[in-house]
């Protein structure tokens, strides 16, 4: 992050994050392919990754409320899916198999990690929200994070894209060429999800400083939103996992899950699709109406160099099974030389 805007006309640091992005077009388009071939595997779950897509794309519908409704959609079909179908799924658990459950699960177990975990996580966005506001971009960093660290389906690139949607779309913190760099310089290490929160944590506050020094206000948010990010994880581990064996034989919850796993290859569709376009077009207009997302790229502003960096890059992850870091780094070296040649 402060590299980027430390040095953002730098023709080295400029032509790193373009080769970056146009290698990750590719690693997202590979992320929904693998999914989709797990998740995908009845009619249904390919119509409802398809209306989900649908509703991002092009409806805008907040990444919760569609995972809400497919969640939705797998309970009601489980509950109207004829008996027969389902008995071996309701069949008794053997006495043998129920005693190697684990025991430790009990309401005040429950309560003293809800409070601990729970505390650690709403705790420091009260403070955040009393000490400078609840219109501070600190606080709207913090109560947008902790929402997205509830609905994180599906890993990183499910919420990656609901992320990009809300920073660029919603809140104005980024322009959608800064989300594009963001998630280039993501795949650089293990674990874009904390280098995309920073990242985004840090610009929004960096260009809304308050009273604080920019640097200093871009740092405390990138802290922040990490914070609210990741503790609720920790919530979830020990809140949940003395239930994990009887929750992995629970039939409704599973075809809810099922769905929603389905809805995410859509989410990861939706990025891909995003991230083409404003990748390979340097401009691109929004000519939706009446609720409806239209994205119609100029094609005179097709970036030719892009586009072969992006082709390369998908060739040399699908056709010669190439590892991601090799083609990260050839890809950002292209991306520096042909900066470089075109100064």
């Amino acid at each position: 992050s402060l590299i980027y805007v430390w040095f953002p006309n730098a023709d080295a640091v400029a032509g790193l994050f373009f080769g970056l992005q146009a290698a990750v077009l590719a690693l997202v388009l590979d992320a929904v392919l693998r999914i989709g071939r797990r998740a995908l595997k009845r009619p249904i779950h390919r119509a409802v990754a398809l209306d989900a897509f649908v509703a991002i794309f092009f409806l805008t519908l907040p990444f919760p409320l569609v995972i809400a409704a497919a969640a939705a959609v797998g309970l009601v079909e489980e509950l109207t899916r004829p008996r027969a179908l389902g008995a071996a799924a309701r069949a008794p658990v053997p006495p043998a198999e129920a005693s190697r459950r684990p025991a430790s699960a009990s309401l005040s177990r429950a309560a003293r990690s809800l409070a601990l975990w729970g505390g650690l996580w709403v705790v420091p966005t009260m403070v955040v929200t009393l000490a400078l506001g609840a219109t501070s971009v600190w606080s709207t960093l913090a109560r947008f994070f902790s929402q997205a660290a509830v609905v994180t389906f599906g890993g990183a690139y499910s919420v990656l894209a609901y992320i990009a949607q809300e920073a660029v779309e919603t809140h104005g913190w980024l322009r959608p060429e800064e989300m594009l760099t963001g998630l280039g310089m993501a795949e650089t290490t293990p674990g874009p999800l904390i280098q995309i929160v920073q990242y985004v944590g840090f610009l929004a506050a960096y260009r809304n400083p308050g009273d604080f020094d920019p640097t200093v206000a871009g740092i405390l948010a990138a802290l922040l939103v990490t914070w609210v990010t990741f503790a609720p994880c920790f919530l979830w581990i020990f809140l949940g996992a003395p239930y994990m064996e009887r929750l992995r034989d629970a039939r409704r919850l599973n075809a809810a899950l099922a769905m929603v796993t389905a809805a995410v290859v859509g989410a990861i569709l939706n990025l891909a699709v995003w991230f083409a376009i404003h990748t390979v077009f340097a401009d691109v207009e929004d000519r939706g109406s009446a609720g409806v997302r239209l994205l119609v790229p100029v094609l005179d502003s097709i970036d030719v160099a892009a586009l072969l960096l992006a082709l390369g890059a998908a060739v040399a992850l699908f056709r010669y099974r190439i590892g991601v870091l090799r083609i990260l780094g050839v890809a950002a070296l292209a991306g520096v030389v042909y900066e470089l040649a075109t100064a």
